[in-house]
């Protein structure tokens, strides 16, 4: 039994236009999905990922309008990584992030900016056998385009003391000092941890939520049994209807969750037309004439 990589990152926006002309229209992804937060129905949930909507290329939003800024610290991801294809691939995202006034740092086999609320991102070129999730862009050749996930770095005060739990517990492969392999038969990835910063952290925007893990439909309650087992106190098994979730926290504090892969987003609009109106899980479709007056017009990305 083993995790097939990351499945989703989900981070807090306080500027739901805003961030759909950055994530979809400067990044290139696809918006796949426009939905609420289900523990909060009167905010969005967006969804940004390949053109298949795939698990490991799908960065989400709850979106809290006027939210302030937040500040990663111990127990956070602090910065999310991106696969590109080659060094190529990281001169074209150089060039397009400053055509559109985007501070970037270049290193080797790598290039790092943030997003317009401060979210740390990094573009890596990687060789891997994996498959690239890439999403279709007018102005951004696929052979340079995202090709989903890498991995997430989070800090911790003591990353020591996640160890067993990550190897023991969830299979990770340890890589280096602070620094672990999770993947499976499809796909992998890295989750490396940095000391953390004097200042505790603050959620706000620009601040990762949580990150997902990718579980086979069939493995999903031997998980949480054995989460379980291990002290971690896992939910119960949530229904979010494209998948299915369970969340806690790693010793470091992190928040965890682990989702199936599937049902997927195509399970209540066409795929050729993901994104492009407010979809609501049927145990929310009720609401629609309540919800959709408080929430901010989005434009269709793609129109």
């Amino acid at each position: 039994m083993r995790l097939e990589g990351i499945h989703h990152v989900t981070c807090i926006t306080a500027d739901a236009p805003r961030n759909v002309e950055f994530y979809a229209q400067l990044l290139g992804l696809r918006l796949v999905k426009k939905t609420v937060n289900q523990d909060d129905p009167t905010v969005y949930h967006l969804f940004y990922a390949d053109e298949l909507g795939s698990a490991g290329a799908d960065i989400t939003f709850f979106e809290y309008p006027h939210a302030r800024r937040g500040r990663a610290g111990a127990g956070m991801v602090h910065r999310i990584v991106w696969r590109v294809a080659s060094e190529q691939a990281l001169d074209f995202w150089e060039r397009r992030l400053a055509d559109a006034g985007v501070e970037t740092q270049r290193a080797d086999g790598s290039l790092r900016f943030a997003d317009p609320e401060g979210l740390e991102l990094e573009l890596a070129a990687v060789e891997t056998l994996d498959e690239p999730l890439v999403a279709l862009h007018r102005h951004i050749p696929p052979e340079l385009a995202l090709q989903g996930f890498d991995g997430v770095r989070a800090y911790a005060a003591d990353a020591e003391a996640s160890r067993p739990f990550l190897e023991q517990v969830l299979g990770f492969e340890p890589q280096g000092t602070g620094c672990y392999k999770v993947s499976g038969e499809r796909r992998g990835s890295l989750y490396r941890y940095d000391p953390a910063p004097a200042e505790p952290g603050a959620g706000g925007a620009g601040t990762v939520h949580h990150v997902a893990w990718s579980s086979l439909p069939q493995d999903h309650e031997a998980w949480r049994r054995r989460v379980a087992r291990a002290g971690a106190r896992p939910t119960p098994v949530i229904d979010r209807f494209y998948f299915r979730s369970i969340y806690f926290r790693e010793p470091s504090g992190v928040l965890f969750e682990i989702a199936t892969i599937g049902p997927g987003f195509a399970t209540d609009e066409p795929l050729e037309h993901l994104g492009e109106r407010l979809s609501l899980p049927p145990a929310f479709e009720h609401l629609r004439e309540r919800v959709e007056p408080l929430l901010t017009p989005l434009p269709n990305p793609r129109a």
